[in-house]
């Protein structure tokens, strides 16, 4: 266990030590972006619910995708959960900016940044869960492209599957534990019908697939660039178990 401990971490640091660090800021800047501007809903009727958050949600996937089809699941999976500890951290020192007392009447920041700790968990809980769904999903449909898995099809059908899938399982997570468990009890029996969180959460989808088709194309020369310079070669190649693991991984996500 504890060589398999010591294996993974210098998986580990190897991998973040390859992947460029502007992507691996811009995802985890995404994540930070996403759960303060989800505290604003831009817009809202009887069948759909879309917060600030869809402005940069699909920044995320879409770094997500790229990372997975040049470095693998397991890889882009593991910079899902250091965004999601940098956006932990971040949350912490917001807090306690929040909760600092001054004479000026600074509520309303107060109560943005300082966040809700259920809304904070079932954001956390859905992210983590949809990032590894989106992950895995993406790289299994790649495989099916065996003829050309390196082709403008091949990625944008494993973007875009995978992200609407992610996507909606993200958004249903999210609701079913932040307005049929926690909210009943915490915000005075306030609540959604599991109809009213399914269809939110299809209809965001929807709406976060379509950002996710604006952008891609830029994914795609995103991909095509590392592969072209080798950027993922060091980590592909290692010959520790992981990186073994990772080499049947390289032919089916390359670009």
């Amino acid at each position: 266990m504890k060589n398999k401990i010591k294996s993974d971490w210098a998986d580990t640091r190897l991998l973040f030590r390859c992947i460029p660090a502007t992507v691996a800021t811009l995802f985890a800047v995404s994540v930070v972006m996403m759960n303060l501007l989800a505290n604003k809903t831009i817009y809202q009727s009887e069948y759909l619910a879309l917060d600030g958050g869809i402005l940069v949600s699909w920044l995320s996937f879409l770094c997500m995708d790229v990372v997975t089809k040049s470095f693998g699941p397991r890889a882009a999976t593991k910079l899902s959960f250091f965004a999601i500890g940098v956006n932990l951290l971040a949350c912490l020192f917001f807090f306690i900016v929040s909760i600092i007392p001054t004479e000026t009447d600074f509520s309303a920041f107060n109560e943005t940044v300082g966040g809700t700790w259920f809304i904070l968990l079932s954001s956390t809980v859905a992210f983590l869960s949809s990032a590894t769904l989106n992950n895995f999903m993406n790289f299994g449909i790649g495989r099916a492209f065996k003829k050309n898995p390196d082709g403008r099809l091949a990625f944008f059908t494993r973007c875009y599957v995978s992200t609407f899938v992610g996507q909606f399982f993200d958004n249903f997570i999210f609701a079913i534990l932040t307005f049929t468990v926690f909210a009943p009890i915490f915000w005075d029996g306030f609540s959604w019908t599991l109809l009213q969180c399914f269809t939110c959460s299809l209809l965001g989808a929807g709406a976060e697939l379509f950002c996710e088709i604006v952008f891609s194309p830029f994914g795609y020369r995103v991909a095509r660039r590392w592969k072209a310079e080798g950027i993922a070669d060091p980590y592909l190649n290692q010959s520790n178990g992981e990186g073994a693991g990772q080499i049947d991984v390289n032919e089916g996500v390359s670009v």
